[in-house]
């Protein structure tokens, strides 16, 4: 996608998950990621560490273990994203659109000031800043359905 995003100067938020930067076959590295904060069309943020599913580490855990996982999720990933990019980082989407009161809270508490679900609709005054509902785009996303989602016309 860089070369449309070059293009046609397309703004783009990549929300990341450091622990797999430079280190997973399906992730970039922290250089090419650098690569694409010099084009200036590049916003980076956080999804959390490793990408947990919160629901299932709740059922898990123990309530201090989960609260210690919280934690280290929200706050090792701003600290090492904000380190290696020089940049802030104080956005936040939901691992699996996982969210609820309690992470919603934590999240505010580490110092993210809006948080991303993958609830599919427009976001409205309405919405909790840490809830703010995003598209989670797929590749079945083209054409009319593309359209509609820009439009405001097809919710999911």
């Amino acid at each position: 996608m860089l070369p449309l995003i070059k293009k046609y100067r397309i703004p783009v938020t990549l929300f990341l998950y450091p622990s797999a930067i430079s280190n997973a076959s399906y992730a970039m590295t922290w250089e090419q990621i650098k690569e694409l904060k010099k084009t200036g069309l590049f916003e980076f943020q956080s999804h959390t560490y490793w990408h947990p599913n919160f629901k299932k580490d709740k059922k898990r855990l123990s309530p201090a273990e989960y609260e210690k996982l919280v934690q280290m999720q929200l706050k090792k990933s701003k600290e090492r994203l904000e380190r290696e990019l020089g940049t802030k980082i104080d956005m936040l989407a939901w691992p699996f659109g996982i969210y609820d009161d309690y992470l919603a809270t934590k999240a505010a508490e580490a110092g993210y000031v809006a948080a991303f679900t993958i609830e599919r609709h427009h976001a409205s005054a309405s919405d909790n800043i840490m809830m703010l509902p995003r598209y989670l785009m797929t590749n079945t996303d083209r054409g009319k359905v593309f359209e509609g989602i820009i439009n405001g016309y097809i919710s999911n």
